[in-house]
């Protein structure tokens, strides 16, 4: 597949889950929450999670922003529920090496749709639209433990 067709697939997916968000929406009953923000473009992201047993047993996130920190909620969400904690955060560092550019060791995770946000690296002012609800999540988890 040519890097152009790769481009516009990683973008559809993008907009699929900007457009379609998966787990939004609220959790009730004891569960962590987190409010973080980015004030440079008002990115914002109210994320609820329940971890039982070391698990993230469910996630759900609200908030507003750019296309791509919502879509990164939404990625982010599908991906670590069902997840003990510790792979939790390591798909957290992963992500972040990603769109900074860096080297990443992905090789016992499946990355799924959270790929798509690969190109983000080439831009710098929106690292952290994608890394916010990432972020939000290794606070959720920290403040638990």
């Amino acid at each position: 597949m040519s890097f152009n067709n790769l481009d516009n697939l990683y973008r559809q997916v993008i907009m699929d889950h900007y457009k379609n968000p998966r787990n939004k929406g609220s959790l009730e009953d004891g569960s962590l929450t987190v409010d973080m923000n980015n004030p440079t473009c008002g990115d914002r992201i109210h994320l609820t999670m329940k971890v039982e047993g070391g698990k993230v047993t469910d996630a759900k996130f609200e908030g507003e922003g750019c296309s791509i920190s919502m879509a990164s909620a939404s990625m982010m969400t599908q991906a670590v529920i069902g997840q003990d904690t510790g792979t939790a955060l390591k798909l957290s560092e992963i992500f972040s090496e990603m769109v900074q550019g860096k080297d990443f060791d992905d090789e016992d995770l499946d990355l799924g749709d959270i790929e798509a946000l690969q190109g983000v690296s080439k831009f710098p002012a929106r690292i952290k639209c994608a890394t916010l609800a990432w972020k939000a999540l290794e606070k959720g988890i920290k403040e638990h433990h």
